[in-house]
């Protein structure tokens, strides 16, 4: 059996999640989608055939490092892993304002930021191999804006932001491409979104801070494609 070029999409959600893994899909990747609510599994499935596109599915909690490493390896041994996403939402459950952080605090916030690492050092020596291969990283926009109502989080999407931009200067010239997808706003489809529009008194309106997930899936491809920039900011915030 010939190996696939494959898309592994780590953290899939319904919003920016699937949309990235029908857009390379379309592209003649087969995808492997990648998270812990195994429910949702067989409509992510459905869809991605409906679109004539070759997937699996794998149920990974990220914080399970074992598991996740495990499953990144029997895809990589049957297919080459040619993409990693990385874009799991925050796993930190209560935010503590920026001023009153302890360490403990600001450690937890980064247990977001070593599944990806993890992840990496399982894909990337394939990719070196192979001299081909691409990781892309969603961040929050924290890591560029000061937005002091994350708090911690602030902390890890700075991280997860310089570990992808530090991976694509080092990795340039070996054929691997490494870069993030930085982003600020409500990505219609997806979880936050349907949260914050299911209850507007609490959350305010969406209106005017929603991103097209599927927009930005196609900048995901022409970054991949292209390889001639580390970073796409899309902020529906800022300018409010």
């Amino acid at each position: 059996m010939s190996r696939r070029r494959t898309a592994v999409i780590v953290g899939v959600g319904p919003g920016l999640g699937m949309a990235m893994a029908r857009r390379f899909g379309r592209e003649g990747f087969r995808v492997a989608v990648l998270s812990r609510g195994a429910g949702r599994h067989g409509g992510y499935l459905a869809d991605l055939a409906a679109h004539g596109i070759e997937a699996e599915s794998h149920t990974v909690d990220v914080a399970d490092g074992d598991r996740l490493q495990a499953v990144l390896e029997k895809i990589g041994a049957e297919n080459d892993i040619d993409l990693l996403y990385y874009g799991p939402g925050p796993t930190t459950q209560s935010i503590v304002p920026i001023a009153d952080i302890d360490v403990a605090t600001a450690q937890s916030a980064f247990e977001w930021v070593w599944p990806a690492v993890r992840a990496v050092g399982v894909v990337l020596p394939g990719m070196l191999d192979r001299g081909a291969g691409a990781l892309l990283f969603a961040g929050g926009l924290s890591s560029v804006r000061p937005m002091p109502m994350l708090g911690q989080l602030a902390l890890a999407t700075a991280a997860l932001r310089n570990y992808a931009l530090t991976l694509n200067s080092a990795l340039a010239d070996h054929g691997v491409y490494a870069g993030t997808l930085t982003i600020g706003g409500l990505v219609v489809g997806g979880d936050i979104h349907a949260m914050v529009t299911a209850d507007p008194a609490k959350y305010g309106a969406a209106e005017g801070h929603t991103l097209d997930p599927d927009r930005i899936a196609t900048t995901a491809w022409d970054m991949y494609r292209q390889r001639n920039r580390a970073e796409e900011v899309f902020d529906a915030v800022s300018a409010r």
